[in-house]
């Protein structure tokens, strides 16, 4: 075990030199990203660490989500947080500008919102340096080099909620050559809840620690949908509309796969006459082009 783990911070210590080499072709990447409307046009900055918020005084707590669907997850949490402690500074952090557009009026009143930093060790350690956080918890897959040595070396404690590895993932981080690096990252962890009793197995084989290990369910269950927005009369409209006609969608679908969708629906529309597809874009900024091809 002690050889895997000098093999494994070997394997970050190349990690961290390569990601640190490749900083300014990242702060690129950035930019072209901000040009193609996928990122924040004034708040893309954060991105590199650069925090647009002043750190509260007291203890704080970060959760971070990479999109949409996980930053809701973590809403209930922390509600919960804020509800058991008061006390607390909570920053939610995204990656996806999708998920600011929708996540920002979710949160509960106080909560801090700013965008990840890229896992950069300029970008992490600014951020980690300003932020000071007592406490990350991470959602589903945000396993990041940088991020989570980082945070362990500055004593942080680390906590990875609704945890799951795509099998593409488990495959890559299995391999003899990363798995000494994966298992160094999750030893670093005080608790993982997986997404499954499959999911629990995977992080098992992948040497994380079974005391850390512990179940609590989906929690893309718990999301509540606000009665007052008029979501659930919306939602159940819908289904009244669609109750008794033939519906699919294609969804999170990336820029021009709308049209392999729009051939599928050409197809299977001569079979079911009263068909309905439902199109929904990765990005919501690509929704109006779709609309009107």
């Amino acid at each position: 075990m002690v050889a895997a783990g000098n093999t494994g911070m070997i394997l970050y210590k190349i990690y961290r030199a390569l990601t640190y080499g490749l900083t300014p072709l990242v702060h690129l990447h950035l930019l072209w990203r901000r040009r193609r409307g996928l990122e924040h046009p004034t708040r893309w900055p954060e991105r590199l660490g650069r925090s647009s918020l002043p750190r509260p005084s007291g203890p704080l707590i970060w959760f971070h989500a990479v999109s949409l669907g996980e930053g809701m997850a973590a809403i209930p949490v922390i509600k919960r947080c804020v509800h058991c402690r008061p006390d607390l500074s909570i920053l939610m952090t995204t990656t996806t500008f999708s998920a600011f557009e929708v996540i920002t009026n979710q949160l509960p009143s106080g909560v801090l919102y700013q965008f990840s930093p890229v896992d950069t060790p300029t970008a992490v350690d600014a951020f980690l340096d300003h932020w000071k956080p007592n406490a990350i918890i991470l959602l589903e897959s945000e396993l990041w080099p940088n991020l989570i040595m980082g945070s362990s070396r500055k004593r942080i404690s680390l906590a990875l909620l609704n945890a799951r590895l795509s099998m593409k993932s488990f495959r890559l981080w299995s391999q003899p050559v990363l798995l000494p690096l994966i298992s160094l990252m999750l030893s670093q962890f005080s608790l993982i809840v997986p997404l499954s009793t499959m999911q629990a197995i995977r992080f098992q084989v992948l040497q994380a620690p079974p005391f850390i290990i512990n179940f609590s369910g989906d929690l893309k269950y718990a999301v509540e949908f606000d009665a007052s927005s008029g979501e659930i009369g919306s939602i159940e409209y819908l289904k009244g509309q669609l109750a008794s006609r033939h519906v699919w969608m294609a969804s999170s679908i990336h820029r021009g796969e709308e049209k392999v969708m729009l051939g599928v629906h050409r197809a299977l529309i001569q079979m079911y006459p009263d068909l309905v597809t439902i199109i929904v874009p990765r990005y919501p900024q690509d929704a109006l082009e779709i609309a009107q091809v």
